[in-house]
């Protein structure tokens, strides 16, 4: 069983920050946690105060919430809160740890949605108990909270929770008061750390906190008495934030010394890259040995649309470096200044082309341009990635004057001093020379002066590909699309469509997309919850990257990223008339219509039938069905349904007369509300000929 690492936490809770319902500690009761009865058990452990669901389950375990263990499957134990009612910002903190190995999810469950929004996960082992933080957003509707523990197939693995805190305002803010510091932590350092300071301790000479400006209150500081080299640095920092925030971040801080010492604050991302949002100013002095104790207020604007933690940075070049103490961290979603330009979206520069050219524009005076084309569903001819028989834009060198052309795109300007995340698909057919195909380059708005940020290496078989840029801006900028061809003879059709943009790197902007949508499933890692039907089927549906193995039928590659995986039925060991079904995991009964997104490739002379059908009570409703060859591209459908009861999502694909039935899926997306109106009518004429 899971060793007892907590000794203390939360003994005392300060009146001016009290708990909220949901919060509990394990020490009596569940405070009305309950497991839920279709997976494991979790384990109240009253000795050591803690609930814990374990990776080998025993026939004598006592003390189990409110469930019998179910039959033994891959260990999963689903911890739920009673309903909580705010509709007011607060912080979760969550003390936990997991052993040896497996998995710990925190989630939010609305009554009337399938789906739960995940707030936080982790994987990481630890020999000891562990704080992490995640901002619960103002709600309108009552919501539970869902704790999913995972303990690994090793031995001795645990997954256990030892208190739940949940507290009004933002994880960000912090007094000091309590003994889990708000998940702060000091970034140890061998020689200069960040110390609790206060609290009627042994340090005569701290000074009296801000927060109730006498000597028992706390707050935090940094000595640079045992600094020994020179620029020693102290950090302190925050626990990572979980949502998009924008606003204006506060705190006060104290400094003995105006030489000897830098004191700065940054924000800090998941890949550790640092980005300075304030320095204090070298000519302020506060004597703490003197009668006039000063606490300094300090504002400063924060904007991270994608996880960051806030880092408060103390450097030192010798032992008379003095001290610099912090208290009082609070955060509003106002800004600080009215000035202060808002956050910037980025979604002006993404355009998928169904509506026009949204922001971007052309140069008037090329002589060949980008043209916006469709192609109606054809056995010969690629259409759109969007839909399939939607839009796209295509240079095309057979139709323009002259041996060569250059066709350039350009985007909307993008404010300067950021890094962006510029995501696009491009598709190549015919290019003998592909390195001046198509690139990207970044162009300066006052000095029009262009820079290379991509460039295409090879041919993508008139695959839709999707590429991820990741470039920063230190003036307002422009993106710009060029095709280039130099030879009438050595050129084809290059085609762009779904261009997006976002902040951040694009390593942290896929980690966020993942985390926003709990019924999105791309196959990219798995089945995310679906099952074969082992019952009543035939064959399986099979993982593939590339084509199929029989000519003449199946994708070229998958939808996400044309490079990637898919779901897909092989006709060839089947009969005529044979079925495989792929089965969603249960869904629970939603209030209002649900939306069904998902994309299918049917392509091959012999091809069968592709159905979906609604199960509940163990009974099948056919909600959408399509038979026969349908197009070379991937097509999208949309499917609303609504149903009062739990319910799965079934893709049965019945295989036709020939072996060229390959039936495929890919990028499925379930999710709450009704199905958006754009379903987009292909318009037919001459843009079939352009290809």
């Amino acid at each position: 069983m899971l060793p007892f690492y907590l000794l203390t936490f939360a003994a005392t809770i300060q009146a001016h920050n009290q708990l909220l319902p949901g919060s509990c500690n394990f020490e009596s009761d569940t405070c009305g946690y309950t497991s839920d009865a279709d997976f494991t058990s979790w384990t109240l452990h009253k000795d050591g105060r803690f609930v814990a669901v374990d990776g080998v389950m025993s026939d004598n375990q006592a003390g189990e919430i409110g469930a019998e263990t179910g039959p033994q499957r891959a260990i999963t134990g689903v911890l739920l809160s009673p309903a909580l009612e705010q509709d007011e910002w607060s912080c979760l903190r969550l003390v936990y740890q997991i052993s040896g190995s497996g998995s710990l999810e925190v989630l939010q469950r609305t009554e009337g949605k399938s789906f739960d929004k995940p707030l936080w996960n982790s994987q990481a082992a630890s020999d000891s108990w562990v704080i992490s933080s995640m901002d619960l957003q103002n709600n309108t509707e009552p919501y539970r909270v869902v704790l999913e523990g995972k303990p690994g197939g090793s031995a001795g693995s645990s997954v256990a929770i030892f208190e739940i805190h949940i507290s009004s305002g933002y994880c960000l803010e912090c007094d000091f008061e309590e003994s889990h510091l708000c998940g702060y932590s000091n970034q140890w350092n061998a020689n200069v750390n960040w110390y609790v300071g206060g609290g009627q301790l042994l340090h005569n000479n701290i000074p009296k906190d801000h927060t109730y400006n006498n000597k028992t209150g706390h707050l935090m500081y940094v000595d640079s008495i045992y600094a020994k080299t020179f620029k020693e640095v102290a950090k302190l920092v925050s626990p990572m934030t979980t949502v998009p925030m924008s606003g204006c971040l506060s705190f006060q801080y104290q400094r003995s010394e105006r030489r000897g010492n830098l004191f700065s604050v940054y924000t800090r991302d998941q890949l550790g890259q640092y980005q300075e949002l304030w320095r204090a100013d070298t000519e302020i002095l506060s004597d703490w040995s003197g009668t006039l104790e000063e606490w300094i207020p300090v504002q400063v604007d924060l904007k991270a649309p994608y996880s960051v933690q806030v880092v408060f940075e103390v450097s030192f070049n010798s032992p008379r470096g003095g001290r610099i103490a912090i208290d009082d961290i609070s955060f509003s979603p106002e800004f600080c200044s009215t000035d202060t330009e808002p956050t910037f979206d980025p979604s002006i520069a993404s355009c998928n082309f169904e509506s026009g050219f949204c922001r971007y524009t052309q140069d008037q005076g090329m002589l060949s341009s980008w043209k916006r084309v469709s192609v109606k569903p054809n056995i010969f001819r690629n259409g759109d990635h969007t839909t399939g028989a939607g839009y796209f834009l295509l240079a095309h060198s057979r139709l323009s004057p002259g041996s060569g052309y250059v066709s350039r795109l350009i985007g909307p300007t993008l404010p300067g001093n950021m890094k962006y995340c510029l995501r696009f698909y491009y598709s190549l057919r015919g290019f003998n020379q592909t390195d001046q195909a198509l690139a990207v380059y970044q162009q300066q708005q006052q000095s029009s002066s262009q820079e290379k940020i991509w460039t295409q290496g090879e041919n993508s078989r008139g695959l839709w590909i999707t590429t991820d840029v990741t470039f920063q801006t230190s003036q307002p900028a422009k993106v710009v699309f060029v095709s280039t061809c130099r030879s009438f003879w050595d050129c084809g059709s290059v085609a762009l469509d779904d261009i997006s943009v976002s902040l951040g790197d694009c390593e942290l902007t896929a980690g966020l997309l993942a985390l926003s949508l709990p019924g999105h499933c791309d196959f990219e890692a798995g089945l995310c919850g679906y099952t074969q039907d082992k019952q009543s089927d035939d064959a399986d549906w099979e993982f593939r990257r590339g084509s199929t193995p029989t000519s003449y039928t199946g994708p070229r590659g998958d939808h996400t990223t044309g490079l990637g995986y898919y779901l897909y039925v092989e006709a060839s060991p089947m009969l005529p008339g044979e079925s495989v079904r792929l089965l969603s995991r249960p869904l629970r009964a939603s209030r209002g219509p649900q939306c069904l997104r998902f994309y299918y490739h049917m392509y091959g002379s012999g091809t069968g039938q592709l159905g979906i059908h609604l199960r509940k009570d163990r009974k099948d409703a056919l909600l959408w069905q399509l038979s026969g060859e349908q197009s070379i591209a991937w097509l999208r459908a949309t499917v609303e349904y609504q149903s009062d009861s739990q319910h799965q999502i079934v893709f049965e694909a019945t295989r036709g007369s020939s072996v060229r039935s390959d039936i495929a899926i890919d990028d499925i997306i379930l999710e709450g509300g009704p199905c958006p109106e754009m379903e987009i009518k292909a318009t037919v004429g001459t843009s079939n000929e352009i290809e």
